[in-house]
């Protein structure tokens, strides 16, 4: 088991606060608007950060997504600076397909529990260790780490990719998400070895406390990310990544959901059903704590105010070793080009 230090959240978790109700970011945000314009920069944001930030986004041509489509924006845009809100595996992945552009992030510190859960050197090891098989590592990992992969996949595609490497007969190394891991084995069957990690918000829904609030809600539809226990995905009604159930909260009938994913998403479930009642599922903590309230305290770090100070700060800026971007560029476009040649997967329906 990779157990993070509890010192590693204390920055995020001194971030997690609640956002003043009602306050004026207008100059706030004119301001980012014009540094976006004027220094040839586009911002790139992920679905799990604050709305403000999704807003702007959108208003100023830039892209809201999951990290399959923040790094294919990314990529093919014409700016030669990217302004990724989100945590820094997403921008490491940025520069590692644009080493030639400038890629800035709200905050260098923003990072993933799972990208902590899995170091370079020990994961070097563990595939030393283990040779012969086929590397499959998440997008939520470190630069490093993808250099040292055969490919990388999002949780979009993670389960397509698998079934087809598991169909030529390739055993897989797969590394960090264990829940994701595993859902994936019992999908596809396929031999997989499994890194011991997970995401610190995705670990905390608990099955027990979801049947009780579906008993509360009896006509609700559960959706879950595959990030989430085995218990809790045997209980969704649909599992997915970030956008494939956003396309589940819009296409099923249901009027209310119970959501098993960080409460970012809730911006562009309402975008795409405004009339439907979205509830966050709840988590193993009864005390809503930072470790258990359905959000991520590292994307809590995107604020408006991080991301003005992008333009004036000289300490945002991602920097990586060159041949460590080279050979994490491999299985990174290996992943794109997978992608562009398959129409976007669908979520799963209820399972077991």
């Amino acid at each position: 088991m990779h157990v993070l230090d509890p010192g590693m959240l204390d920055g995020a978790l001194a971030s997690c606060a609640t956002k003043t109700e009602g306050r004026d970011d207008s100059a706030l945000i004119a301001s980012i608007s014009r540094n976006l314009r004027e220094q040839d920069a586009v911002l790139v944001a992920h679905y799990y950060t604050d709305p403000a930030i999704q807003r702007l986004a959108d208003s100023t041509g830039g892209c809201v997504a999951d990290s399959l489509e923040m790094a294919r924006f990314g990529a093919s845009h014409r700016a030669q600076k990217l302004v990724v809100a989100g945590v820094r595996f997403m921008g490491e992945t940025a520069k590692i397909l644009s080493p030639a552009k400038t890629i800035v992030m709200p905050s260098l510190e923003a990072t993933c529990s799972l990208d902590l859960g899995c170091p370079s050197d020990a994961f070097s090891a563990f595939c030393d260790a283990h040779p012969g098989r086929t590397v499959v590592v998440y997008a939520n990992t470190s630069a490093a780490v993808k250099a040292r992969a055969d490919w990388v996949v999002t949780s979009s595609i993670a389960l397509e990719l698998v079934a087809e490497l598991h169909a030529r007969g390739e055993k897989i190394l797969w590394a960090p998400d264990r829940h994701l891991g595993r859902y994936i084995q019992s999908q596809t069957g396929a031999d997989m070895l499994l890194w011991d990690s997970a995401c610190i918000v995705h670990d905390e829904f608990r099955a027990k406390s979801l049947s009780a609030m579906r008993l509360a809600y009896p006509e609700a539809a559960i959706l879950a990310h595959p990030e989430s226990p085995a218990a809790v995905l045997a209980l969704a009604d649909a599992i997915g990544s970030t956008s494939q159930l956003i396309d589940a909260c819009r296409q099923l009938p249901h009027e209310r959901f119970i959501v098993a994913t960080d409460r970012g998403i809730f911006h562009k479930m309402k975008q795409a059903a405004p009339d439907k009642e979205l509830l966050i599922a709840p988590t193993g903590g009864d005390g809503a704590t930072c470790r258990a309230c359905g959000s991520c305290p590292w994307m809590r770090m995107n604020s408006l105010e991080a991301l003005a100070q992008v333009f004036e700060r000289n300490d945002c800026e991602i920097v990586l070793d060159e041949q460590v971007g080279i050979r994490a560029s491999v299985p990174l476009r290996r992943m794109l080009d997978y992608a562009a040649t398959r129409p976007r997967g669908n979520y799963r329906c209820r399972v077991g």
